[in-house]
């Protein structure tokens, strides 16, 4: 009798203990949504904050830059602080401290206010972005259910900047600019119980060593790269600021790589950017993002400005993207991971999205969304769905278990500079189109509109090249091989890596 209990128990909590990780990831992935669309909301509230605030033109750029420099500028030692000091803590610190700097951005009085109150949201994201990440790769060890687990994980990062646009196109239409960051304690709450009840307590990896040097040359070192990009989007590439800062900036990087050498307890392990498997797909997803910004940046201008669509409705157009993000990860790049390997996913998600990219270049000023704009969307969407699921899963796997954090702030970082130096480069691309095509035309009735759609166009395509290059970095760097279980080391839990 006792014989025949045991393994039904045994069963039982251990179908509980799967269903707590399934539990877990939905907590996870809404601490990732509410980072990942606080880019892109307050870009739809931004023409009505300023009004109420009074500030000008030049300076609206440093609602975006305070939070970006302090994101991508403290990525690397916030995950390092997780691995350190437990990651469920300051997963829970991170998601108190993002909804404390939301509400004083959302009470802000005054410019300045809101712009601190943004370095503060990106400083505390910069803690939880990847305390969640590591947490995911910590508690999914099995390929299947990693697939799975990072399918929806991968939706959501790959889908919330267009969520965000939604929801920050609702929120400013019937309600007040304000409740685009109001709305981020909604999720924090949220997040913050689930995290506490279910979320496993992660202990220490010991006592806590911090890099000094490497903390303030890579600190220094991303603050000054994103800095450079975001003042060459305002005033030009030969700015002597955007100069100095990329010069300063990529020097002190270059410095962090030599102190990572020599110091016994580096803050970033070079093992974990040197495999073959984790530095193409971290390579795949910096390019990736650079051309997401093609895709959120210059359509938004042109269903707003050239087809005249309101930001809800801008928004809402933007809606079968994420819908084809989400399927595209958890049908068929969750479940295939683990048979086929990143390599071959990455590779046709690359050349999906390049290909919808080029599907945008079909758009005139007064095209239809229908049979025009939506395809391309749907056709990105699929092909980003199986990027962002295979290469966030495979760029944190088979770190050790210590290093977990510092791995997942890696892909977080990759991400933030392709960001930025996606919004920079196009924009800069964008504006010396428009403005060769408005002087080698002066005798086409509505020059400027033309010249504007042009620069779209050119903006597409340039895009559509920088995912193609994705598809390469899939199909020239990364192994063939799918996913295994294996111990990194003697202590380790057993952390899935790419088979060689």
């Amino acid at each position: 009798m006792v014989q025949t209990i045991a393994p039904s128990r045994a069963s039982s909590e251990k179908g509980q203990r799967g269903n707590h990780r399934w539990l877990a990831l939905g907590v996870i992935a809404i601490a990732q949504l509410m980072v990942v669309l606080d880019a892109t909301i307050v870009n739809i509230a931004l023409p009505s904050a300023q009004r109420d605030l009074g500030f000008t033109d030049d300076s609206r750029q440093w609602i975006i830059t305070a939070y970006s420099l302090a994101f991508g500028g403290l990525l690397l030692l916030g995950g390092r602080i997780g691995d350190l000091f437990g990651r469920k803590k300051i997963f829970i610190i991170g998601l108190a401290g993002f909804a404390l700097a939301s509400v004083l951005g959302g009470l802000a009085p005054t410019f300045g206010t809101l712009v601190g109150a943004r370095a503060l949201q990106g400083a505390f994201g910069a803690l939880l972005a990847p305390a969640a990440l590591s947490l995911l790769t910590t508690t999914f060890t099995d390929p299947r259910e990693r697939g799975r687990a990072f399918g929806v994980f991968g939706a959501v990062a790959g889908s919330g900047a267009a969520v965000g646009l939604l929801l920050g196109g609702v929120l400013t239409e019937f309600t007040s600019w304000r409740w685009c960051l109001y709305v981020n304690v909604f999720f924090a709450v949220v997040a913050i119980i689930g995290a506490a009840v279910l979320l496993p307590k992660s202990q220490p990896s010991g006592r806590p060593t911090f890099d000094v040097p490497g903390i303030l040359t890579i600190t220094l070192g991303l603050v000054g790269v994103v800095y450079g990009f975001s003042n060459a989007e305002v005033n030009g590439w030969g700015a002597p600021v955007t100069v100095a800062s990329l010069a300063v900036g990529a020097a002190l990087i270059v410095a962090f790589v030599l102190i990572q050498q020599r110091v016994a307890h580096p803050l970033l392990p070079l093992r974990i950017i040197l495999d073959r498997d984790r530095g193409g797909a971290m390579l795949a997803l910096g390019l990736a993002a650079i051309g997401m910004f093609g895709i959120f940046l210059f359509l938004t201008y042109y269903l707003e400005l050239s087809l005249g669509y309101s930001a809800l409705k801008t928004g809402l157009a933007f809606v079968a993207m994420p819908l084809s993000i989400i399927f595209s990860s958890n049908v068929i790049g969750g479940p295939l991971l683990p048979r086929v390997g990143p390599k071959l996913l990455i590779f046709i998600g690359g050349m999906l999205a390049s290909i919808g990219l080029l599907l945008l270049t079909r758009t005139e000023l007064d095209s239809s969304y229908v049979t025009v704009v939506l395809p391309g969307l749907v056709v990105i969407g699929l092909g980003m769905g199986l990027i962002f699921s295979s290469a966030i899963s495979t760029g944190t796997s088979g770190v050790q278990r210590e290093d977990a954090g510092v791995a997942s702030a890696t892909v977080n970082t990759m991400q933030q500079i392709g960001g930025s130096i996606g919004t920079a480069l196009l924009s800069t691309i964008y504006a010396g189109s428009v403005r060769r095509y408005a002087a080698a035309n002066p005798g086409i009735q509505d020059v400027q509109a033309y010249a504007v759609l042009h620069g779209y166009h050119v903006a597409f395509t340039i895009s559509s090249a920088v995912l193609f290059a994705v598809a390469l970095a899939g199909g020239l760097i990364i192994h063939r091989k799918s996913t295994r279980v294996a111990r990194t080391d003697a202590h380790a839990e057993p952390v899935p890596v790419a088979a060689h």
